[in-house]
């Protein structure tokens, strides 16, 4: 499983578009920093299907976070957990407090310093990010909410998606 957060703005992420020969698309959005916060992972299932979990939170994911996904997630699937996740100060405070509480269901691999391309889940960020909301301007964080659950959600629905995201990391199923 591989794990990541993500922060996404109430300000809209200006891409190109096509429009009429001499009609200069016009994209009116906020000036508020208002942002919600995504933690979520990419799994990999000992039969090889693949699937991915995602929460949404309206401050910034700080290490309660980590270590409440993380004992959901292995509540939910009833097994042993191998964790693939950068070196946020966040993640390892997390990993840290789950071992004293003797969390013998989870086991850690740590990526290189700054690597976001070995992991897939920043492809699921950015395909999110720079495909489906491209262009998006929400009017407010409730509208923004239910545009992360549309963009995000979907994934599942197209698992050579998923595998796409596994590919773009150089990593092979």
């Amino acid at each position: 499983m591989f794990l990541d957060e993500s922060g996404f703005q109430l300000q809209p992420l200006n891409r190109r578009t096509w429009a009429p020969r001499g009609q200069r698309p016009v994209q009116r959005g906020w000036q508020r920093r208002e942002r919600l916060s995504v933690i979520g992972s990419l799994h990999v299932s000992p039969r090889g299907r693949l699937s991915q979990r995602f929460e949404i939170h309206s401050h910034n994911v700080r290490t309660p976070e980590v270590v409440a996904y993380l004992e959901d997630l292995h509540r939910q699937l009833r097994r042993p957990l191998i964790v693939v996740m950068d070196r946020l100060p966040a993640h390892r405070s997390a990993v840290s407090q789950l071992q004293k509480r003797a969390a013998t269901w989870l086991h850690v691999e740590w990526l290189p310093g700054y690597a976001p391309d070995l992991n897939p889940v920043e492809a699921l960020w950015s395909y999110s990010k720079y495909s489906r909301l491209a262009n998006f301007t929400p009017d407010s964080r409730d509208e923004l909410f239910e545009a992360i659950i549309d963009a995000v959600g979907d994934v599942p629905l197209t698992p050579s998606l998923l595998a796409s995201f596994f590919q773009s990391a150089d990593l092979c199923l």
